[in-house]
């Protein structure tokens, strides 16, 4: 799943692709089109979509950025969960009341959730999308950037015309094709957009109960409990082993750990109830346990950064405190090939990789820690440059 972190700015200052012949693009239109007609499209709905597309160098050049690495995670989480954002987030609780208290009934999210993520991805709606679905989806299918994913999507959007009855016009995304103030892939659109307003289609650039009720069906279809927060920064105990990283709540109780906030462990008593300990930006900062909720962020976006940011900005619209350990300010993260020369390491030690694509997941955290204490260095699973060092890893300039 791609990420959905908008990506709003209008990327001047990136370099132009290279040229792209024609010729060859329109041969990769009249390819596309059995494939379209197959899947219900109709030759007009095609010919609207495609009429006037070109590729765009700017999307293309779009996918060379990383944005989601490189920065300290505190800076991001405090940047996300900014004092303007928090202010906002709450005038909008007050603003849709009713609509949340709708939404908490039919999908069991919580409210707070639902703010933060609308809050991440569009600033409240503040901030519009900008770019033509078709060329930007069109682009990406051409160069066959993750493909067939991109062509996929835009055929779907293609269909989310047609079926939904949206102009041409109002068919804008981000430059990676997510559309409206939820930020969905168009295939998400589908499978998880409702009618929450009741006026006969789901609309998420412009109707906020269409877009307050679709975040919440998101959430509840992969299994959101509402009994369980996202997570919770924790306090450990003199002497702790960082080399526990699972347990259940009643474990983590046994073992020590006292969340920061000072309230009780959720639920400590059920023993399906897990939380997995780690340290985002290694061990001088924050240590958060992170829920199964945690888990269904990232189906939003697969980043610990953008899950905690999100969870956190939840935690302070509904009046919770800023994290009580302070962010390290030497914090450098690795940048996605490192994070993927990283990956590869690990696979040639003979440890699994679920993917290459520079995600550092709690497996690999816990893999981390094994070789961090193999060779003296803190076991707490955070990738540094400085295991990058030890193990020789040189990613690619």
């Amino acid at each position: 799943m791609i990420d959905r972190r908008a990506v709003l700015t209008l990327l001047l200052t990136l370099p132009a692709a290279p040229a792209l012949a024609e010729d060859s693009f329109a041969a990769f239109v009249k390819a596309l089109w059995p494939d379209a007609k197959a899947k219900g499209i109709s030759r007009a709905t095609f010919d609207t979509a495609m009429a006037g597309v070109t590729p765009n160098a700017k999307v293309i050049a779009a996918t060379k950025r990383q944005p989601e690495y490189g920065k300290p995670v505190g800076a991001y989480i405090n940047d996300a969960a900014s004092p303007g954002r928090i202010k906002r987030g709450q005038a909008k609780a007050a603003q849709w009341a009713k609509t949340f208290d709708a939404a908490e009934k039919k999908f069991a999210v919580d409210r707070w959730v639902l703010l933060a993520l609308w809050g991440m991805e569009t600033d409240y709606g503040a901030a519009r999308d900008k770019w033509d679905v078709f060329r930007s989806l069109a682009s990406l299918a051409y160069v066959k950037y993750r493909d067939p994913y991109f062509r996929n999507e835009l055929i779907v959007a293609m269909g989310i015309m047609q079926n939904g009855h949206f102009t041409r016009k109002e068919m804008v995304s981000s430059w990676a094709g997510a559309m409206g103030q939820s930020q969905f892939m168009p295939s998400n659109v589908v499978d998880y957009a409702v009618d929450f307003s009741g006026d006969g289609r789901a609309d998420l650039w412009n109707n906020v109960p269409d877009v307050i009720g679709s975040t919440a069906n998101y959430l509840h279809q992969w299994h959101w409990r509402s009994d369980l927060p996202w997570g919770f920064e924790v306090l450990l105990p003199p002497g702790f082993d960082l080399m526990t990283s699972r347990g259940t709540f009643a474990q983590w109780h046994q073992r020590g750990l006292r969340r920061a906030d000072g309230r009780p462990l959720p639920n400590a008593g059920q023993q399906d109830l897990q939380g997995v300990l780690f340290f985002p930006a290694g061990s001088k900062g924050p240590a958060i346990v992170a829920s199964d909720n945690f888990a269904v962020l990232k189906e939003y976006n697969n980043s610990d950064a953008y899950a905690i940011a999100v969870g956190h900005l939840a935690d302070r619209i509904k009046g919770g405190a800023p994290f009580k350990t302070a962010w390290p300010t030497d914090d450098h993260p690795l940048s996605r090939d490192a994070r993927i020369a990283l990956q590869k390491k690990l696979s040639s030690l003979g440890y699994k990789v679920n993917d290459f694509e520079g995600h550092i997941d709690f497996d690999l955290r816990d893999n981390i820690r094994a070789e961090q204490a193999r060779l003296s260095l803190t076991p707490d699973g955070n990738p540094t440059p400085t295991l990058l060092v030890k193990l020789g890893v040189k990613p690619p300039q």
